[in-house]
């Protein structure tokens, strides 16, 4: 097949999922044309030694990538707004030509991409369009933001226009069906991790150094630091079990300094920031633990949100801590990998964090492998893309018998 792919975020930035489907597909024998911009995120501004121009494209076998310009700085709601509008205007003149005679459109749905996504289909008349929704909230995509109103409608006529609709989550589909989307359009396909860096490993001294050896059991938090993680509970939890557990949180984010100074403020010990995480591989940190933390704040459009963390403990054979409600407790649930509580309540957390640490290495090292089955059946980059090939072929010939 000839498969247009069009994505907000594509590598070198941190985006996982194009850019392992895109290789996929292509290492598949298919034709694929990956429409995009000029990496800028995280930073908000273009990487170091790329320079935005109107023709850019790069070539490898079986898949060609072309990035338009767009405004890049992200560092305001007006200004995120300009870079969506900007990206739907130079998407939709390039994709007139870049995409022409393709057998179906890949769109990998996130806010930042809806108007593109609109401007792209009127501008590719006829061509079917498998809508992949990573993340959706079609009530006011970011509330109180310019424009946001406005997009959440955009979004909410390519939900019902569309001849497919991926997620990326059990319970999204019920946000996805409210939004409009036919039902029996849905198809859920699990988000896999990158499996190049996160799968089963022996720690390295050096990971074993920037964890810690306390001799308590760690659970690690190797995640975005932010107001949908919340860690203030967490941390609430930790210092209530100070003799159990050391709470290791790997990553930044805007959170960040408040949660640093909560741990100052409140003398809590067992808590403790990694950072030059990049002298080891990510693979290696998780090994170096003993469960890794998935936290989710308990907001009705989160517990259809499946982190990126919960793949990739799974595929590193981790057991799992989930904080959280919906779908990602449930799959650590129904898999065995692992305990779980309700988010935003640091007194059960503490409780799930006293139990870890009382189970012994046996236990845990049964969670971490029966989440690894559970990986390699339902959530691994093989198992995503057979599901996302086969509803790109059921597309493409459903769009040809009503012609």
């Amino acid at each position: 097949m000839r498969i247009g792919l069009l994505t907000y975020h594509f590598p070198p930035e941190p985006a996982l999922l194009p850019g392992t489907l895109a290789e996929e597909l292509a290492a598949r024998g298919h034709e694929v044309r990956v429409l995009t911009g000029f990496p800028h995120h995280p930073g908000g501004r273009v990487h170091a030694g790329w320079r935005q121009r109107w023709w850019y494209e790069t070539h490898s076998e079986r898949l060609t990538v072309r990035r338009v310009p767009r405004y890049a700085p992200d560092t305001s709601p007006r200004a995120r707004l300009a870079g969506q509008l900007t990206f739907a205007t130079a998407a939709a003149v390039a994709g007139r030509r870049f995409l022409a005679g393709i057998d179906v459109l890949h769109v990998c749905q996130q806010p930042a991409v809806t108007l593109a996504a609109a401007a792209l289909r009127r501008a590719l008349p006829g061509v079917p369009v498998l809508l992949h929704v990573q993340d959706v909230r079609p009530r006011g995509e970011l509330p109180g933001e310019p424009g946001g109103e406005g997009t959440a409608a955009v979004l909410r006529r390519l939900l019902r226009g569309a001849d497919a609709v991926a997620v990326s989550a059990p319970s999204m589909r019920d946000i996805v069906a409210v939004a409009g989307a036919d039902p029996a359009r849905m198809r859920l396909v699990l988000p896999w991790a990158d499996e190049r860096i996160f799968r089963p490993v022996r720690p390295s001294p050096a990971a074993r150094r920037l964890v810690g050896g306390t001799g308590r059991c760690v659970v690690m938090h190797a995640d975005a630091i932010g107001e949908r993680q919340r860690l203030e509970t967490a941390v609430r939890a930790a210092a209530a079990v100070p003799d159990r557990m050391d709470l290791v949180l790997v990553g930044s984010g805007a959170d960040e300094p408040r949660i640093r100074g909560l741990v100052a403020d409140w003398g809590v010990r067992n808590v403790r920031f990694v950072d030059g995480a990049s002298t080891v591989t990510m693979a290696d940190l998780y090994a170096a633990a003993d469960y890794q933390l998935v936290a989710l704040r308990d907001l009705p459009e989160l517990r259809g949100v499946v982190p990126a963390t919960l793949p990739a403990a799974f595929s590193c054979a981790v057991p799992v801590i989930a904080a959280a409600a919906g779908d990602t407790a449930t799959m650590v649930e129904r898999a065995r990998a692992g305990l779980s509580c309700p988010p935003e309540d640091p007194t059960a957390l503490a409780d799930r964090f006293w139990l870890a640490a009382a189970i012994g290495v046996e236990a845990r090292t049964g969670m971490g492998q029966r989440g690894r089955e559970a990986y390699q059946r339902h959530m691994s980059l093989r198992a995503g893309v057979d599901r996302i090939e086969q509803l790109l072929y059921d597309v493409a010939a459903g769009r040809a018998r009503r012609h």
